[in-house]
């Protein structure tokens, strides 16, 4: 039994009939989780090393390494029944979408620094980090997670069962199934 199926087993039948049915978007979640999780890892340690006075910078490629994590991880798990276009394709999609994301997480963090000014020394250092963490790693996250769910299902892996009918159309046409067929 797969892990995940074991674990839904342990929660109660109407959480688990839910979750069940929308197990694409839960399995996006916790990639999502993961992710994020790398994210701050990175943003943090650029910010608080190397990039101490570009927190947009630092942002911009956290989030530009999870992209690429991101890709493996939901093209192989997350959204793995779907499909409908060439491997190729499909990646040039998931990076201009995950690019156009980068630009959705990071105007939280723009508008809270730039536009209203809550950075040293206009505040304390504390109130900087706060509103840099609820405006950068919370709320653009938010907005580029909901952006990237709805890109992704309506244009990177459009057919529910792609992968499946793909692989159908590729199957070769032998005359023992085109009799079979026919019958």
């Amino acid at each position: 039994m797969p892990i995940a199926r074991h674990a839904l087993a342990k929660l109660p039948a109407p959480l688990h009939r839910l979750l069940w049915k929308h197990r694409e978007v839960v399995k996006f979640v916790l990639v999502g989780g993961f992710c994020y999780l790398l994210t701050a890892a990175i943003n943090y340690g650029l910010k608080l090393t190397v990039l101490a006075h570009k927190p947009v910078t630092a942002l911009t490629i956290a989030t530009v390494v999870a992209s690429v994590v991101s890709y493996l991880l939901n093209r192989e798990w997350s959204f793995r029944h779907r499909g409908g276009r060439r491997r190729h394709h499909e990646a040039v999609l998931f990076f201009l979408f995950s690019g156009l994301a980068v630009a959705v997480t990071d105007v939280p963090l723009l508008l809270a620094r730039y536009v209203f000014h809550l950075h040293v020394p206009e505040v304390s250092r504390t109130v900087q980090e706060v509103s840099d963490f609820a405006s950068g790693m919370i709320l653009g996250t938010l907005l580029g997670m909901v952006f990237r769910l709805w890109a992704f299902r309506r244009w990177v892996w459009p057919e529910p069962n792609g992968r499946a009918a793909r692989a159908l159309r590729r199957r070769p046409v032998t005359p023992a199934a085109t009799r079979r067929d026919a019958a």
